[in-house]
């Protein structure tokens, strides 16, 4: 009796997992996605950059994301810390790289239930985690928690930075823990934000507002675990005056606070991105802390690299799976997670140093991009198009970001 096998099994439903599996599906590969839906108790949303929007415009219904979400026109950089020297503020604005805006920011639970749908009629969905896995010379055969057994040439580990696949295959990691933890929300306000994201850079990290729809906004708040866990104690009249003190009328009065959640933050790479039949994605081959808004978005050009590598190597007849394969995806993604995860390392580690150096190296670069149009638009363009990553399925013959 013949075997049905797949060509590539996807283990992790979640943004990363689901933008995987229909990325490959999109490029005709056989694809199923093995997991149990995330949980609807995720309050976060996930600023994507234009690269990324095109990816769900080809993969979902963009139609049902877009009324839900809100464009970012600019980034603003605050040197909000208490030295006596401070860097001037820069404000990075989407029309002067001829951009109407660098993206949207979309709620994580309404991004996942779009990619749920299109996913249960474009590929195989099973939902129901990944119980064992076997790798074998030609194909890995895995079975589920409800009992069903799954063969696929290739298997993508996107099951989060714990990843049981990438385990599995003998992929280790890096790991590192910040002095901090972050604590996420979405609250109304009576000023409007113009879809401008403004980030405080304090010594203790940042305080980050990303514009919602309409007059409201979600915060990440980057402290201490200490004074994260006494902001969690407050009531939400209490959070909303120490939050105000922060902004300094940024926004106005403020109200409407929603449930408020917290986490440690750590960092983590793969120290190699594919070997034995298995590839990794998403938080199974990166973890970053929530500043600049690059974990997804990385996450979003590992899924549209696996399209276009696994993609041509079907259509060549090689192994999709084998060796070559591998090093072709390890060698297209190293470069880009690899200068994401540096930067957003430095400069986390440089709002925490008391070197007066660090800060002042710091400071000098603020002050750069504030007195140079082009050094900015330089930072804009590596922001939205890295030159290290461009796959295919991340291109617009007529980007819907350019200003008419």
């Amino acid at each position: 009796m013949t075997k049905d096998i797949f060509d590539i099994a996807v283990a992790g439903a979640g943004p990363a997992g689901l933008a995987a599996g229909l990325a490959a599906a999109k490029s005709g590969l056989r694809t199923v996605v093995i997991g149990p839906p995330p949980s609807i108790k995720d309050r976060r949303t996930s600023a994507l950059f234009g690269g990324s929007i095109e990816l769900l415009k080809k993969l979902a219904n963009w139609e049902r994301i877009e009324p839900q979400s809100a464009p970012l026109r600019g980034i603003r950089i605050v040197d909000a810390g208490t030295s006596f020297l401070r860097a001037p503020e820069v404000l990075f604005e989407a029309r002067d790289a001829g951009l109407e805006a660098f993206g949207f920011n979309i709620p994580n639970l309404i991004l996942t239930e779009v990619l749920e749908d299109a996913a249960e009629s474009s590929l195989t969905r099973l939902h129901a985690a990944v119980a064992t896995i076997s790798i074998e010379p030609d194909q890995v055969d895995l079975a589920t928690s409800a009992g069903t057994e799954v063969f696929a040439r290739l298997v993508v580990a996107a099951d989060g930075r714990a990843s049981s696949t990438r385990s599995a295959a003998g992929i280790e990691v890096a790991q590192w823990d910040y002095p901090q933890s972050a604590l996420v929300a979405s609250f109304a306000h009576t000023r409007d934000h113009r879809g401008i994201s403004t980030e405080l850079h304090r010594h203790v990290g940042p305080l980050t507002v990303v514009p919602g729809p309409g007059l409201t906004s979600n915060l990440v708040w980057i402290d201490t675990p200490d004074e994260v866990a006494r902001l969690q104690e407050f009531d939400d009249a209490t959070f909303i005056y120490e939050l105000e003190q922060r902004l300094r009328g940024l926004l106005g009065r403020l109200s409407e606070m929603s449930p408020r959640q917290s986490f440690r933050l750590s960092g983590q790479t793969a120290k190699c991105l594919a070997r034995n039949r298995v590839i990794v994605a998403g938080e199974a081959a990166h973890v970053i802390p929530p500043i600049g808004a690059q974990g997804l978005n990385l996450s979003f050009r590992d899924a549209a690299t696996i399209a276009d590598i696994i993609g041509e190597a079907r259509e060549s007849g090689s192994d999709i799976g084998g060796e070559a394969t591998l090093s072709r995806y390890d060698k297209a993604r190293r470069a880009d997670i690899g200068t994401r995860v540096f930067a957003v390392d430095v400069l986390n580690r440089s709002l925490l140093s008391n070197i007066p150096g660090v800060s002042l190296a710091r400071g000098l670069g603020l002050f750069a991009l504030a007195s140079s149009p082009s050094l900015r638009a330089r930072v804009m363009r590596e922001g939205i198009t890295p030159f290290a990553s461009n796959p295919r399925l991340m291109h617009s013959d007529v980007s819907d970001f350019r200003a008419g």
